[in-house]
């Protein structure tokens, strides 16, 4: 009966991917410059691409590659003291400028509500936690600005209240919803700096209310977004937190997927974060603009809840036969090949107007270091290399979470089961996988040329 079920669940996601791949690839508003031509035609890089991730999947799981979870034991440190201590100066300056271009008002391209909160933070320190190491732990504003709160009360002679107990039954759930918040603003609201701006006076005055009200770590580990998302894409990173003082220690990269504590929420974030930057890419193809139109945001919300649930329901489908744990293993390296492979030339390029903003900080039409009409360019980015990276960065991903999905799952296997029938379970985080493999890369793979032979 489970074969039956893998089979049917099999031909239906690959009815349903190979349809996207036989639909007209034109090209669309993409960060790939069109200017990259291919002797092959896209279909032969996805088939190439899905057929290493099918290959490495059946490697491991024939093979049954294993691995041990690093221990939780071993020398930990606090980075350097100027390290930390400039990082937080860092954090509070963001914010505070944001705020002050958001009450001085103007308009130009050195908006730093948006250069900060989506360019940087969003992609950046994304990236960043997911390689080296939990930066936002130092970075974080919200919580430094709790911390002066607190020392000022202090000082004028203001005791403090006891934190109230944390509802052990909302987990992590309140971050989680907050990251589809953001999410919605990213992708449907599309908020511009004064947008951005009322969204973070308010997004600050709740956070600090509710560290107030249940203690600052307990909030920043349960309901503050950023956090969340950032701490769990640092399950990859080489350092890893050890607590909430910044103490770190260094482990192998990856091998943090491999740890316990995975729970529902955190399945659903990683679900949410990889689900996000599919829909960013669809949606920017001319097949999504011929089905859907230029939707307004209504239809937009809906169609983004959607896309949102199917990988939701997907990634869950999956736990019925893998286990929470090895879904999250396997999905968390694939989010990290997504946020690269989308967003780092949007990272290397938009984030070239912080020489506008530093000429123009108050957007009030200073030109103090002769920069502030600067045009950001990727003229420097070999196209050929984008496209390169991009499809590294996916099927990498991919091996990668095939690897930590089949260790978790079968180190979670219950006993006695035989070998064939926990290779048959992970059939379905395989066939999830090699989809996904395809239709982001068809997604990217939108303004390639073909070169026709001489």
């Amino acid at each position: 009966m489970i074969a039956d079920r893998l089979r049917r669940l099999a031909a239906g996601l690959a009815g349903a991917f190979g349809l996207a791949l036989i639909l007209p690839a034109a090209a669309a508003a993409h960060t790939l410059n069109a200017t990259y031509e291919s002797r092959l035609p896209l279909a032969v890089y996805l088939v190439g691409a899905a057929t290493t991730v099918a290959l490495s999947f059946a490697f491991v799981i024939v093979r049954d590659v294993r691995a041990a979870a690093p221990p939780a034991t071993g020398a930990s440190h606090l980075p350097p003291a100027p390290i930390r201590h400039g990082l937080r100066v860092v954090g509070l300056i963001g914010w505070a400028w944001i705020v002050a271009q958001g009450i001085a008002g103007g308009s130009s391209d050195g908006s730093v509500a948006t250069l900060f909160l989506w360019v940087y933070s969003w992609v950046g320190v994304a990236i960043v936690s997911a390689v080296v190491g939990p930066i936002w732990q130092f970075l974080d504003p919200f919580s430094t600005l709790h911390d002066l709160g607190a020392a000022l009360f202090r000082h004028v002679g203001l005791a403090g209240w006891e934190p109230a107990n944390y509802p052990e039954r909302l987990g992590r759930w309140p971050a989680t919803i907050a990251f589809a918040v953001f999410v919605w603003l990213e992708l449907v609201a599309l908020a511009g700096p004064s947008t951005l701006f009322v969204v973070l006076v308010g997004y600050t005055a709740f956070t600090l209310a509710m560290m107030a009200q249940f203690g600052r770590d307990t909030w920043r580990s349960h309901g503050e977004a950023f956090t969340a998302w950032f701490r769990l894409l640092g399950r990859l990173a080489m350092f890893t937190l050890v607590d909430e003082t910044g103490r770190v220690r260094r482990r192998s990269f990856g091998s943090g997927i491999l740890e316990p504590g995975w729970i529902r929420a955190d399945v659903t974030l990683v679900a949410f974060g990889v689900g996000s930057i599919l829909f960013d890419g669809l949606s920017q193809t001319q097949v999504f603009f011929d089905l859907f139109g230029a939707p307004g945001m209504l239809m937009k919300t809906v169609l983004l809840a959607g896309f949102l649930g199917i990988i939701v329901l997907a990634a869950f489908a999956v736990t019925r036969t893998v286990g929470l744990a090895a879904t999250g293993a396997g999905l968390l390296p694939i989010a990290l090949g997504y946020l690269l492979a989308h967003y780092l030339t949007y990272l290397l390029i938009d984030g070239q107007r912080i020489v506008i903003a530093i000429s123009d900080p108050l957007q009030k039409g200073w030109n103090l270091f002769g920069t502030a009409f600067y045009v950001p360019t990727g003229a420097w980015l070999p196209s050929g290399l984008v496209w390169t990276l991009q499809l590294a960065a996916v099927v990498g991903g991919h091996m990668l979470g095939a690897w930590g999905g089949h260790v978790v799952a079968a180190e979670s296997a219950a006993p006695g089961l035989g070998t064939r029938s926990m290779r048959l379970l992970q059939l379905p985080l395989a066939v999830v996988m090699v989809g996904l493999t395809t239709l982001t890369l068809w997604s990217l793979g939108q303004a390639i040329l073909v070169n026709p032979a001489s």
